[in-house]
């Protein structure tokens, strides 16, 4: 069975006054459908910027990347987003909810991408408050909320579609223990389910949950 993603001679460099600097180098991946991966490394490694690129945030690099048998390196944009939209929950650092919607609707929005008919909507919403335990926010807008309930409806947006892959980049780091535990569980029972999972993360204890650790030392796999 193919890979659910693969990386082939990938690399990210920016344009200097005198040559380049890379972000990664040459990076070599296969990731198998149903894994849950962990990518760690210090501050710089290329970390969130591998993670940006398999999300296709970044379009532009150098390499090949497959995604279900779909070349995103040849893809255009607008290909590209409608397959992020079907195929990828994204959990970001900085929540990255829309401000001008209320908790609701950031949450109703993977939905309508898929074309879930409204009364079906409502109820799998509801269903998400509930379960993030944000019934009585659902009217309030991300500035109103405190980093960590932020956090907690980016992690809910990401999976209320039920993605193939989730993508979460330091998914627990604005949750106090208790709460970022709930949160690897529930990853975790994600996983068992059948979705793959590759989270980028500082903790040692957070990369356990994975089945394997991938390490980045100055864009390079180590």
């Amino acid at each position: 069975m193919d890979p659910i993603i693969s990386l082939q001679s990938v690399e990210k460099a920016y344009p200097l006054k005198v040559g380049s600097y890379y972000v990664l180098r040459n990076i070599d991946l296969d990731i198998e459908a149903g894994e849950f991966v962990s990518i760690m490394g210090p501050s710089g490694a290329g970390k969130s910027t591998l993670l940006n690129i398999l999300g296709m945030y970044d379009g532009k690099f150098a390499g090949a990347y497959y995604l279900a048998g779909n070349a995103i390196h040849q893809m255009k944009p607008k290909d590209r987003m409608a397959l992020q939209r079907e195929t990828i929950g994204f959990v970001f650092q900085r929540f990255h909810l829309l401000e001008d919607l209320t908790v609701y609707e950031n949450l109703e929005i993977p939905l309508t991408y898929r074309n879930v008919p409204r009364r079906e909507r409502e109820g799998i919403v509801a269903d998400m408050l509930d379960r993030f335990n944000v019934v009585g926010k659902k009217e309030l807008f991300p500035n109103q909320l405190s980093g960590g309930q932020q956090q907690l409806v980016s992690i809910a947006r990401a999976i209320i579609a039920e993605p193939k892959l989730i993508l979460a980049d330091e998914p627990t780091g604005n949750l106090h223990s208790e709460q970022g535990q709930e949160i690897m569980e529930l990853f975790k029972r994600l996983n068992d389910e059948g979705t793959t999972i590759i989270q980028v993360t500082h903790s040692e204890e957070l990369a356990k949950y994975g089945d394997r650790v991938i390490r980045l030392k100055d864009g390079w796999m180590v």
